[in-house]
């Protein structure tokens, strides 16, 4: 665990405190923003794979507050969830390739 993951939990245990005094809506809201925010930071500090985790997340934290009826919830909420889970884990355990570097310099003088 690093910094970010740090900030991540304690951001987390934030939003989970306010939701017994705020409305679900504006939580799921706050927490769209925060998982967007959390994605950017970790675009910026070169890592891709979980950035487009924690977007997927954001999904799920949409579906919270568009709260749609029946298998589309489903769908939406749980499905964003274990794709976010799926590129965070591949991610850290780097089984997914580094799309930040190239192998060899592409050149257009040869």
């Amino acid at each position: 665990m690093d910094r970010f993951d740090y900030t991540a939990f304690v951001g987390f245990l934030a939003l989970a405190i306010s939701s017994y005094v705020l409305e679900a809506a504006l939580v799921g809201a706050a927490f769209g923003g925060f998982l967007l925010s959390l994605s950017i930071w970790r675009l910026y500090d070169g890592k891709p794979w979980e950035a487009l985790a924690w977007l997927a997340w954001v999904g799920a934290a949409v579906a919270l507050v568009l709260s749609p009826t029946g298998s589309v919830f489903f769908v939406l909420f749980f499905g964003s969830l274990l794709i976010g889970l799926a590129l965070l884990f591949a991610s850290r355990l780097e089984l997914l390739p580094n799309i930040w570097q190239a192998e060899e310099p592409v050149s257009d003088l040869e």
